[in-house]
């Protein structure tokens, strides 16, 4: 199969960025979220990090001219002909327009946006939950996805934390944001054909399915 060029939508906690990681490993994609993106920028304290750590900290969207300058870069390092999930970007119709602008500087195009649905007391419940392995990234949730030693990463032994941006007075508000900021974005991919919406209230393994029959049919005709 050709290599997939992709964007998945979705408010925080909708699984997107779960399905993404499953996509990558079994396409051989590349993942790219914004959010591990600007985390990268901000630990090793570049300048765009420190710029974008007081609107994360905040719950409120980092600028549009900063993530779409760190996303288009982390696209034009690619080898050539590696497909890519764009994982949480863009999120607004300016950052799109800049995207496509971008994109197309590179000779390449999207062949499908998907978008994760699912309801706020949910998201809510799922995010507040998660935790988050200090030395290896590996994500657990206190809820449906424990570690089997509370406090403690099963493949590491590292400690695991709640990140800032998961407290439940810091979602609301990123849901809030999000809702109001991208919904336009919805209408202007819809506008554009490509666009496929999945249902994140299924279990994993379903939505996965349903995300591979999109993957399977992508830029036919």
């Amino acid at each position: 199969m050709p290599a997939k060029r992709l964007i998945f939508l979705g408010p925080p906690g909708s699984g997107k960025g779960t399905q993404a990681q499953r996509l990558a490993e079994q396409r051989g994609l590349v993942q790219l979220s914004s959010g591990d993106v600007l985390r990268r920028e901000r630990q090793e304290g570049s300048p765009i990090g420190k710029q974008a750590a007081r609107y994360m900290d905040a719950g409120t969207l980092v600028p549009d001219d900063v993530i779409t300058g760190v996303m288009l870069a982390a696209v034009g390092r690619l080898p050539a002909g590696t497909g890519f999930i764009l994982d949480g970007f863009p999120r607004t119709v300016p950052q799109a327009e800049a995207l496509d602008r971008g994109l197309r500087d590179l000779a390449l195009d999207i062949d499908a946006v998907v978008d994760f649905k699912l309801d706020d007391d949910e998201i809510i419940r799922r995010i507040e939950g998660r935790r988050v392995c200090t030395s290896c990234a590996t994500t657990y949730n206190v809820s449906f996805l424990p570690p089997k030693e509370d406090g403690r990463c099963d493949k590491c032994g590292g400690e695991l934390f709640q990140r800032p941006d998961d407290r439940r007075e810091v979602i609301v508000t990123r849901l809030a944001t999000y809702r109001a900021q991208t919904a336009p974005l919805i209408e202007y991919y819809s506008r554009r054909g490509r666009f496929h919406t999945v249902d994140s209230a299924s279990g994993a393994d379903a939505v996965q399915a349903a995300v591979a029959r999109i993957v399977e049919a992508a830029g036919r005709g």
